[in-house]
């Protein structure tokens, strides 16, 4: 099993690096042991508690790998949930030297998610808020290098037309719950994925070790 996920890994890794573009984001990674022991206890402490439309761990380290190897610093979250995802984007940014804004709509999630950063010791690399992503992302000024799109499906075309214009060549655009299958529960990602495969500026994969991630790199303007 252990060889299964190693190779799993690798093979993952692969696909992320053929993809990247051709400037990259390369630094020195941060060293912080403390805030690394803190952040996995968290998350083995809460493994079996995220819920409430949060993504599975599989994931979150997709995410995490993302951004440290391609030294990602200014992100963007669409869709808090309680703070799983964002946990796992903020520990990378503390590697890298970023911040993360995060938007969530439901004040009970958003409180929640608050709770879980401090708890996590990630609250500093966190902007959080509650909003309604619909007329808050065409108005936050960006730049930002990374995109987590994991709020309501029938809007992603529409975030992702949104954040466009703000994320940099290089820079990375993801989104959750994305499948190759087509069904009527899937059209709203099944919009967006052909609309993001239809640019020629754009190169695009879709994950599926874990619920599903479409990995958008930015080629050109």
């Amino acid at each position: 099993m252990k060889a299964i996920k190693s190779i799993n890994r690798c093979l993952l890794t692969n696909a992320i690096f053929i993809l990247l573009p051709l400037c990259l984001f390369s630094q020195d990674l941060i060293e912080n042991p403390e805030l690394d022991r803190k952040v996995k206890e968290f998350l083995e402490d809460n493994r079996y508690q995220w819920r409430d439309m949060n993504i599975p761990a599989i994931d979150g380290q997709l995410l995490f790998d993302i951004i440290v190897q391609n030294g990602y610093t200014r992100a963007l979250e669409i869709g808090t949930s309680t703070g799983h995802s964002a946990i796992w984007i903020a520990w990378a940014l503390s590697k890298t030297g970023g911040k993360l804004i995060t938007i969530e709509i439901s004040e009970r999630r958003y409180n929640q998610a608050l709770e879980n950063f401090r708890e996590a010791g990630l609250a500093d690399y966190i902007d959080a808020r509650l909003a309604d992503a619909h007329e808050l992302v065409p108005d936050l000024k960006g730049p930002f290098d990374f995109v987590f799109n994991d709020a309501d499906k029938y809007w992603y075309k529409n975030y992702f037309i949104a954040v466009d214009p703000k994320l940099v060549v290089g820079g990375c655009f993801t989104a959750h719950n994305i499948t190759e299958r087509r069904s009527r529960y899937s059209a709203g990602q099944s919009e967006f994925l052909d609309y993001i495969r239809s640019l020629d500026n754009y190169k695009t994969i879709v994950n599926s070790s874990g619920n599903g991630v479409s990995i958008s790199y930015k080629q050109s303007k």
